[in-house]
């Protein structure tokens, strides 16, 4: 994204689809692709740089409007304070999202139920043990959720990190697989 800036304001903002007027002077639209920043510059047209310091994570925040502003023969969009989403909402659809991943993970291993209803089948010890695992991880991964005492806790919940080992995991772990 491009801004026109005359007399040292942003007078206009541009995409860079289509070409330009600038007073009497008719501009192709190439001159976003084929100038260099120096030759966009010189007729007053600048690349807009976002400084992302203050975005958030939408999960958890809802960010304002980027300001634009021109400084420094720079056009710099930046991000006011985020304001953390409502915590007790935010805990609901998080719950949510793990019961939905629990029930997936059991329907796989469904039809061993079904068919020990149907035919009196034994349910293999490994499935069994298996589903109680899921059920035991979704509680307290529940339990966490609810414990996470504001926004900031909660999205440290479903941070992924790195580890020293090269592992990537989340404080709040993962449902186990078969």
């Amino acid at each position: 994204m491009f801004a026109l800036v005359e007399s040292e304001s942003i007078t206009k903002y541009l995409n860079g689809n289509k070409g330009i007027q600038i007073g009497d002077l008719k501009y192709p639209r190439a001159i976003y692709t084929l100038w260099t920043e120096a030759e966009r510059n010189a007729i007053g047209i600048y690349e807009i740089e976002i400084d992302k310091t203050n975005l958030k994570n939408t999960e958890y925040y809802t960010n304002t409007t980027i300001s634009y502003t021109f400084a420094n023969n720079k056009v710099t969009g930046s991000y006011g304070s985020a304001t953390a989403r409502d915590i007790d909402e935010a805990k609901v659809l998080k719950i949510k999202e793990i019961n939905k991943d629990t029930n997936q993970m059991l329907s796989n291993t469904d039809w061993y139920i079904t068919r020990n209803a149907e035919k009196s089948t034994t349910i293999p010890s490994a499935i069994s043990t298996h589903r109680d695992a899921v059920r035991t991880k979704q509680a307290s991964m529940e339990t966490a959720i609810t414990n996470a005492s504001n926004t900031s806790a909660l999205e440290t919940l479903f941070t992924y990190t790195e580890q020293e080992d090269g592992t990537v995991t989340r404080p709040l772990g993962e449902l186990p697989t078969l």
